[in-house]
């Protein structure tokens, strides 16, 4: 069914543009992406299932599907992960770039590149594999020339990129340019790129440690657990956005989410959520994903227009698309509650136990499920521990331990994650706070991610207690951007705005320091 926009809806929008043209907090770049999104949501192309509007169009409190901002005409895909390698080797007849034979010729038409990759904020949320692709390129040079020109190629980055979501990747081997890369990104601390590390059992304890130093000055890199990424997605799989596990060459068409916590009020019961309630609105997303993918593909034209399609440096049969949730901890609580039990998730057995149920629920039900569009993930969507919005309110990331609720032992928080971690191949993870005084002894953080890895946790993030960089949930802001913008002048960042909101709606300044 075809959605109808009313003459209230219709002035609505007129007036939410004109607030946008207006807002002084708004630089000129954000002002033409807000209003584009605002065009694209007055289009009603998509064949919606008849129950949606209850379900995502209503208010906040009660709204139990979320579309991630990616608009109601979806002509790109969200995530697009763009095989550089053979980018680096071929060059680019669209972009009149030949191959590149030295270090500033690799780093300059990376940049081009990374200009014309569209993603729904507008800006690439994957910019390669960054050890693999440039060590080849400094053989003969020095460590202070390839610093002097990473320096200006990360700060062009922070400067021209203008969303945290932007994310590279390292490891798991050890690399002179690895090491390089996270002794600049200690230096600078900008909030963009963001960058996972992979770790594996190859992974040298010197190169981890060298990835915790860094991480308590910048956020960055956060620690993914390769051997698990590896044994779901193959070998050619890389970690983009948030903590996304994806398809290089590929990526995801889409990705909306089930807001459990408020799934969890519709419920008479645990059994009515389970049998009823749970599966009805499961459905409903599914095939509401479905037809945006559908016109994505079938009307949209982008693969048969893009130049990245087109130069063979991303393929549709690399692409899946991500069903993601938030709030189970949220709707556990409230179950058990509507049962007269006030155990809470992360610190009961029970409690614990009826959220792995859940998710062995939402796992079964995706699994049903087909899309012909997803052959690379068998048809099925990717499961994804979604990393919440500014604007959720008593809805935690993911499978996430409520903020202020964490367990006083860390292994207990960590007992908890490890229960939820093997449900989401294309990502979950967790994020601590670390008091100063492990400035004096990282080996500590080192010896988490190491115990964590071994017992299949998939990734984790850290950053010290009084770093200006800090982890919101999957990206990165800085504490004084977010400062600025709350007294009402300009940032150049458009996750600053997520993050200010993420602070003063979700507590995340007030996590458990470990």
């Amino acid at each position: 069914m075809k959605r109808k926009l009313s003459v209230e809806m219709i002035e609505n929008m007129r007036q939410e543009i004109y607030d946008t043209l207006v807002d002084p907090t708004s630089t000129h770049e954000q002002r033409v992406t807000y209003l584009a999104r605002k065009a694209e949501n007055m289009l009603t192309v998509l064949d919606e299932p008849e129950e949606l509007d209850e379900l995502l169009r209503c208010d906040i409190e009660s709204r139990c599907i979320c579309n991630l901002f990616e608009g109601d005409a979806p002509y790109r895909p969200r995530y697009i992960c763009v095989d550089f390698p053979k980018f680096l080797k071929q060059g680019s007849e669209f972009l009149q770039l030949g191959p590149a034979t030295n270090f500033a010729e690799a780093l300059t038409n990376l940049m081009i590149l990374y200009r014309n990759i569209p993603s729904i904020t507008n800006y690439t949320v994957y910019i390669g594999d960054l050890d693999d692709l440039l060590d080849p390129f400094i053989k003969d040079m020095t460590d202070e020339e390839v610093k002097f020109q990473l320096k200006l190629w990360l700060t062009m980055i922070d400067r021209t990129i203008l969303d945290s979501f932007c994310h590279a990747d390292i490891g798991p081997k050890a690399t002179r340019f690895g090491y390089l890369l996270m002794e600049v990104e200690a230096e600078l601390q900008n909030a963009v790129p963001n960058l996972t590390m992979l770790v594996s059992d190859e992974t040298e304890d010197e190169f981890l440690l060298a990835g915790v130093k860094c991480a308590l000055k910048s956020a960055k890199p956060s620690f993914a657990n390769d051997r698990m990424f590896r044994s779901e997605l193959g070998d050619d799989y890389c970690v983009a956005s948030c903590y996304n596990g994806l398809y290089k060459g590929g990526g995801s068409y889409t990705l909306s989410r089930l807001i459990l916590s408020n799934i969890a009020k519709k419920a008479k019961d645990i059994n009515d959520f389970k049998t009823n309630v749970l599966p009805h609105v499961m459905d409903v997303m599914a095939r509401y994903m479905d037809e945006r993918i559908r016109f994505l593909v079938e009307e949209s034209g982008w693969f048969e227009s893009s130049f990245l399609v087109k130069e063979g440096l991303v393929s549709r049969d690399k692409f899946t698309a991500m069903f993601g949730m938030v709030g189970l901890a949220e709707c556990v609580n409230n179950l058990l509650a509507k049962e007269g039990c006030n155990e809470r998730f992360g610190h009961s057995e029970k409690a614990d136990a009826l959220g792995v149920e859940i998710m062995e629920l939402i796992d079964e039900l995706n699994n049903k499920h087909v899309n012909k569009y997803c052959s690379c993930t068998g048809n099925h969507f990717l499961l994804h521990a979604q990393v919440g919005i500014d604007s959720d309110h008593d809805c935690s990331p993911g499978t996430r331990i409520p903020i202020g609720e964490e367990p006083d032992e860390l292994i207990d928080h960590l007992t908890n994650i490890n229960k939820f971690q093997k449900y989401f191949p294309s990502g979950t993870g967790d994020i601590f706070p670390i008091d100063l005084t492990v400035h004096k002894n990282p080996e500590y953080v080192l010896d988490i991610i190491k115990g964590s890895m071994s017992k299949d946790i998939r990734y984790l993030s850290f950053y010290a207690s009084d770093s200006d960089v800090i982890r919101v949930t999957g990206y990165l802001v800085k504490k004084s951007e977010m400062e600025k913008l709350e007294s009402g002048e300009n940032v150049r960042q458009n996750t600053t705005g997520l993050g200010l909101g993420a602070k003063k709606n979700c507590k995340i300044l007030d996590r458990r320091v470990r």
